[in-house]
């Protein structure tokens, strides 16, 4: 299954660009100061559809600075394109992150998501959209959410609709005021993937596969619930597959999730998944195929946790790893 095929329309990726404030140290552990790293979960998810041959279209925020020019240049390296609406502030977001001993990263956010309609509005106006995801902070911090959410609801039947909630408690400390609008672009959308972490947060002590359940009968085709080293869980229906993770040296996971997502909608537009026919496309992929799709991504996310920062494969690297797992 490869990243590479003929064009099949614009792939749309809407949501934040920031840069990732990481402390620097030595080999000895002594610290050296920060290292800046472009990220932010959309456009991490971007430059993942990027590297894999599907030239994507990222609508976000960038201010005309530094950090701006530094995200800007990251993205267009990995073959996507950037259509930016400045913020307000005049300032790119930021993220300062803390790494654990195990290389989990928790972030500290200064940001701003207020991409107006009439921005989107003229970016979207052509059409010919074949995949539109969105995800992350962008779906649920005002004023910019309503645009995306408006957004997916006007792709739904039109375009693959794919979104990835990945809670940020850190910029919405408050699960009762974000589950709602959370739920409703679950129910606009035709594949959802969150983290067993991102569940448990929405919904605590209720297995995060149940919760899978009823968001799959909310509205999406399909919902995936990724666990870490542990592997994910496809929920279609009554279909339960469960496919396993990959084993990688871990340097920290910054982007694993977003590598995962990316990777997902590349297979699954791959396999036939994109456009108005992709609900139907969905539902009618075999069990096997959704273990295929699954495992791809989770290669692709085992190869991004091996590195420090965002950094996903590339769709020949990927293939490599496929290559080498069959023969």
């Amino acid at each position: 299954m490869s990243g590479h095929g003929p064009s099949v329309g614009a792939v749309m990726v809407i949501g934040e660009t920031l840069i990732d404030v990481l402390p620097a140290s030595r080999g000895d552990g002594a610290a050296l100061g920060v290292r800046e790293l472009p990220g932010g979960s959309p456009a991490n998810v971007a430059v993942t559809l990027g590297r894999l041959g599907r030239g994507p279209v990222l609508v976000t925020t960038l201010a005309d600075d530094a950090r701006g020019t530094a995200a800007r240049d990251w993205l267009e390296a990995s073959d996507v394109t950037v259509v930016a609406q400045p913020p307000a502030t005049g300032r790119t977001s930021a993220a300062a992150v803390r790494l654990a001993a195990d290389g989990s990263a928790t972030y500290d956010f200064d940001l701003t998501w207020d991409l107006s309609p009439e921005f989107l509005t003229g970016v979207t106006a052509a059409g010919g959209i074949a995949v539109l995801h969105a995800g992350s902070i962008a779906t649920v911090l005002d004023p910019g959410a309503d645009t995306v959410e408006a957004a997916l609801h006007g792709a739904r039947g039109r375009s693959l609709v794919t979104f990835d909630p990945n809670a940020r408690p850190a910029v919405t400390p408050h699960v009762a005021r974000v589950l709602p609008r959370v739920e409703r672009l679950v129910g606009l959308s035709d594949v959802v993937k969150a983290s067993d972490e991102d569940l448990a947060w929405y919904h605590p002590g209720v297995n995060p596969v149940e919760v899978a359940r009823a968001w799959a009968g909310s509205g999406p085709v399909l919902v995936v619930v990724t666990r870490g080293a542990d592997g994910s869980v496809f929920v279609r229906g009554d279909d339960v597959v469960t496919v396993p993770g990959r084993p990688a040296t871990v340097a920290d996971t910054i982007g694993a999730g977003d590598t995962f997502m990316g990777a997902l909608v590349d297979a699954l537009v791959g396999v036939g998944v994109h456009g108005p026919t992709a609900r139907g496309a969905l539902a009618a992929l075999s069990r096997e195929d959704l273990r295929r799709v699954g495992s791809r991504a989770a290669s692709a996310a085992a190869i991004t946790v091996s590195r420090p920062g965002a950094d996903p494969p590339t769709s020949a690297e990927l293939d490599a790893v496929a290559r080498a797992a069959t023969g």
